[in-house]
């Protein structure tokens, strides 16, 4: 297994770009990074900045709530898609019993 090293500004301008497009995938695609490797990039930046001393709120740009819901609408656009297709192989399956049997 190759492992890659990155820069530390090249790590930079790419979570920049992801706080920016909101698509992690995206842009590891763009740069052709595997998706894993930002998000562990992403993880190692909340943790670096989330101290847990009396400095107050977390100072990373990325909105997790958002990508959340954005994730979560999407699951459901999904499982309705799915709902649809299943029905339209049970309408079609009674079908095909019906004709077959002429």
């Amino acid at each position: 297994m190759k492992s890659n090293s990155y820069s530390k500004e090249f790590k930079e301008q790419i979570l920049k770009e992801v706080e920016e497009t909101g698509n992690a995938t995206l842009v590891a695609r763009n740069h052709g990074i595997p998706p894993t490797t930002i998000y562990t990039w992403i993880k190692a930046r909340k943790k670096s900045t989330n101290d847990y001393s009396t400095r107050g709120p977390k100072s990373s740009n990325f909105n997790s709530t958002n990508y959340n819901k954005e994730i979560e609408k999407e699951n459901e656009q999904l499982k309705k898609l799915l709902g649809e297709k299943d029905l339209e192989i049970a309408i079609l399956k009674d079908l095909l019993k019906k004709t077959n049997r002429l």
